[in-house]
Formats: structure tokens, sequence, C-alpha cells
């Protein structure tokens, strides 16, 4: 009898150890995504085609986000890394589908985006731009400016945290024009659909400069919204249950921070580190719970 306990007990015993085993994969069962990608060589990475932070040019994956990306992968070993373009508001449901491995866009850490999938630590940090007509007919200098003018459209990257940034400045949503990418909001205003266009700072001022669209102009007076998310961090971000991966990620990304090494990585894109770089002890959990506002 006693030695029919013990196998039972043993059996048991094996299938808890099996169970916390299989709680370490991921949602399509894998026991250790990291090991894996390891193993492979290589990462499929999710981007918006958003210059600075993330972009393809001449079939090459470029941008701040990308680089520290590459260099904390390759130190994982992991050395190929590709790109997998989708529209800013897809990147998201894209990687919790699995259509890749992790996101690289230099997208800002908010608490809502907090509850549908796991960031690394925060990366750089950026603040907000405004483009409009030349000569700036109707005077926009700030969000404010726009809320307080409901006749005043402003184009917007569908899924971008602007959108959130204009409503908590008292822009009705039915002022929003959502639109699928930057290139799409430089149209709206130039068109005539909408009078103004805003995103992160970086992205639509070197956005303007290639596009030599001389119907529009970066406002240089614009005034940052004193809003909770203005500065925004923007990190990578993971499924939620890939923890080996985020933390190993995490792990190789602090040894960069400490090494002084991400401003060598941003500054080839137009960054600073007098403005974009971010406070060593500043974390993703803080970000999330708002705290740190």
């Amino acid at each position: 009898m006693r030695k029919f306990s013990l196998g039972i007990l043993t059996l048991a015993l094996l299938f808890i150890l099996g169970a916390c085993s299989n709680a370490e994969g991921d949602s399509s069962g894998k026991k250790n995504v990291l090991e894996e990608l390891q193993e492979k060589g290589k990462v499929t990475v999710g981007f918006a085609n958003e210059k600075p932070y993330a972009y393809e040019e001449d079939g090459e994956l470029k941008g701040a986000a990308v680089e520290i990306a590459k260099e904390v992968l390759g130190n994982l070993g992991i050395e190929e890394v590709e790109g997998q373009l989708a529209e800013f508001g897809n990147l998201i449901p894209g990687l919790n589908a699995g259509k890749f491995d992790l996101v690289t866009a230099g997208m800002a850490i908010t608490p809502d985006r907090c509850e549908n999938v796991a960031f690394g630590e925060p990366e750089i940090q950026y603040g907000e731009g405004l483009i409009v007509s030349t000569g700036n007919p109707e005077s926009l200098n700030s969000y404010q400016d726009i809320a307080d003018n409901p006749d005043i459209k402003v184009a917007v990257m569908s899924g971008a945290t602007e959108i959130d940034f204009l409503q908590r400045e008292g822009v009705d949503d039915s002022q929003i024009v959502r639109v699928p990418d930057i290139p799409a909001s430089f149209s709206a205003v130039e068109s005539g659909r909408a009078h103004a266009t805003t995103g992160t700072e970086m992205t639509i001022k070197m956005a303007l400069e290639s596009a030599n669209a001389d119907k529009l102009e970066f406002v240089e007076s614009f005034e940052q919204p004193e809003i909770e998310g203005v500065p925004s961090y923007g990190a990578a971000a993971f499924r939620a249950d890939n923890d080996a991966l985020r933390e190993a990620y995490n792990e190789e990304l602090a040894k960069l921070k400490e090494e002084g090494k991400i401003a060598e990585l941003i500054e080839p894109s137009g960054f600073s580190a007098e403005m974009n770089l971010v406070d060593n002890d500043l974390t993703t959990a803080s970000i999330c719970s708002g705290e740190n506002y």
C-alpha cells in the first residue's frame, strides 16, 4: 500500500513539474522562445516605418530603436533581425497574433498598452511636434489652440498616443482625422482635409525634411502639453508570456545603459544625449502604473 501511495505521489509531482515547465512557454506552446531564437540566430521584429525610430530604406532596417534592438539581440546571440512592416495601430495586435517576436518601433509605454503587451525597460524619451500649412494661417502653437477652435481638424496616425493627448487637452474626437501613416497625415493637411498634423517631434520633423513639402511647415514655437505621458518613453514590446526573452533583453539593455552606449546608438538617427536619454532609474513598472508623473 505504501509503495502504491509513493508511486501516485511521484506521478503527481512529475505532472506538476511538467505543468510548471509549460507555463514558461508562449501562447503557441513553445517551451522557451529565447532559446529557439538563439538556435535560429534570427528574430522577426514589427515596425511601422516611422523615421527615425524604425524604418526601412533600400531594403535595410534602420532607426534608433532598431540599432538598440540589434545591439541587444546580437549580445544574446541573435545576429539576424528581420523587419515585418505593419501600420502602427496594428503592431500590438500583430505581436499578440504571433506575426513577429517583438515590436521595435520606439513605441511609447502607456498604462493602456501595458494591459496588452509586456514592455521592456525604457530606451529613449521624446516630446511632441506639430506641422501646419506654410505660414501657420490658423496660428496653431499648442494642442490647446486646436481645442479652442472646434472648426480645426488635426490628422493623426491611428493608434498613436497623440490621439489621447489631444483629447485630454480638450480636442473633440470629431476634430481628429485618423490616417494610417505619416505620409497620409501630410496629404490630409496639403489637401485641406486637416489644418494640422501631430506626432512625436523627431518623427514628423524628419519626415517633413524628407518629403520636401513646400506647403507645410514645422511649428518651432509649439508648446509641449503638460499632461501625463509627455515626455513619452519608448521601449521594445513583447508578448505577455515571453518572459525569458523580455528579461534577457532587459539585462543586456541595462548593460548598454551602464556603459553609456545608448547615446552612441541613437545619435546617428538625429537624437541627442541631452534631450533623449532616459534616466537609468526610471522603470517600465513605474510608467505603467503612472506613478512617475
